[in-house]
């Protein structure tokens, strides 16, 4: 069992959680039946609230196993379908920071691509032109440099589109690929086994309240590079 606790909590009310995930962890139970956030949620909430039944709990979006950051569940099924919608139109808005090796060609930009993924090998190639013959999906985000050191760089990534392995695919096409992920190129493994890639902030209206709400995810704790670059972002 994934160990959750209230220190992972980065928001939460009646009607919605958003959490800290840190890598390594599933999101959700996967086929070879390894537990997820979503299962230690509920067994967190369950314990704190002293509730005898289910404890309802709603995945509103995921992100890949060694990524970490703020992930939204939902707490009531009425949040759940709105939040679902609100996904559906593009109206939470979704930050992620990187880390990587190599420079992109400009400090900021968009990138544009077209997306294959293989179900076999659990790994998406970018294309610079569509692959009919593949299924290809178009795949844009846009990003900016925030910070740099000696040997890296940090930048930050907004996804215009929600590809299965997005973000590394694409910016390994480019060259530049993400800190500790040997799947797309990068040169070594990170520690923890993780990947440099954080999804650092969530902004949206909230579903219910209809009031603003930003969450912003800590960068993972015990990270020495990680720390330089939340610092140098300020």
């Amino acid at each position: 069992m994934i160990d959750f606790s209230v220190r992972d909590i980065l928001y939460e009310d009646n009607h919605l959680m958003v959490v800290n995930k840190r890598a390594g962890d599933l999101v959700q139970a996967d086929a070879a039946g390894e537990t997820g956030l979503e299962d230690a949620i509920k067994a967190f909430i369950r314990r704190r609230d002293s509730k005898p039944g289910d404890v309802f709990l709603g995945v509103v979006h995921r992100i890949d196993r060694p990524v970490s950051g703020a992930v939204v569940f939902a707490k009531t099924s009425k949040a759940l379908v709105r939040l679902n919608e609100m996904i559906r139109r593009g109206e939470i808005d979704k930050r992620y920071w990187v880390i990587t090796e190599e420079l992109l060609p400009d400090e900021e930009g968009t990138l544009t691509h077209h997306i294959v993924r293989d179900g076999r090998t659990n790994r998406s190639h970018a294309h610079t032109s569509p692959q009919p013959k593949k299924d290809s999906k178009e795949a844009r985000l846009e990003y900016r440099m925030v910070a740099g050191s000696t040997n890296y760089y940090l930048y930050e990534v907004k996804l215009l589109t929600g590809r299965h392995h997005q973000i590394r695919a694409q910016f390994s096409k480019e060259g530049a690929p993400i800190k500790g992920d040997l799947k797309y190129g990068a040169k070594r493994s990170n520690e923890n086994g993780g990947i440099s890639l954080h999804s650092r902030r969530v902004s949206f209206t909230h579903p219910v309240k209809k009031e603003p709400l930003e969450v912003i995810a800590p960068v993972p704790a015990g990270d020495n590079l990680w720390s330089y670059f939340e610092q140098a972002a300020k």
